[in-house]
């Protein structure tokens, strides 16, 4: 399909609150699909979700085996999540690792994020799922999410904590 732009801080339409989806049969769905996994590619991103590229719905992507911007990161499978709930595990939070966004390029900060998380969704077929993640996987799971509520990874970031 299409490398799309990403919309980048300061654009309204990221601090847009996403309409979720309800038909799975309409012909747009596997197009914004494909568009979100050539524009992450593109771009070396860990996820996307549908707002950075100006769709206001609820729909993210996201995967990675190696990729530059997180070298360290363990392979996460690439998942389709299409109305998200997620649901803490546990009160833990990591505060301890470094996040960046293809949104709020050339800027990465310390976000504090659950450790452990279950999330349910859609899947592209409109059929449900859900799994318990942990770690990078979580943190991801979370960053992406958060744009389809509006939130940007700054927005999380407490007063006091590094950043660069």
């Amino acid at each position: 399909m299409a490398v799309r732009d990403v919309l980048t801080i300061g654009d309204p339409r990221l601090r847009q609150v996403s309409a979720a989806v309800e038909r799975f049969d309409d012909p747009a769905l596997p197009e914004l699909l494909q568009d979100l996994r050539d524009t992450m590619a593109a771009c070396a991103g860990a996820g996307l979700a549908a707002p950075q590229i100006g769709v206001p719905l609820r729909v993210v992507i996201f995967g990675i085996t190696r990729n530059p911007r997180y070298p360290e990161a363990p392979s996460i499978p690439e998942t389709v999540l299409i109305n998200p709930v997620l649901t803490p595990l546990g009160k833990e939070i990591d505060d301890s690792a470094w996040e960046g966004c293809l949104s709020v390029p050339l800027w990465r900060a310390r976000v504090p994020r659950w450790r452990r998380l279950h999330y349910r969704a859609l899947d592209p077929q409109g059929q449900p799922f859900e799994r318990e993640v942990e770690g990078f996987h979580a943190r991801v799971v979370q960053h992406e999410c958060d744009h389809l509520d509006g939130v940007l990874f700054p927005d999380r970031v407490p007063e006091g904590l590094p950043h660069g």
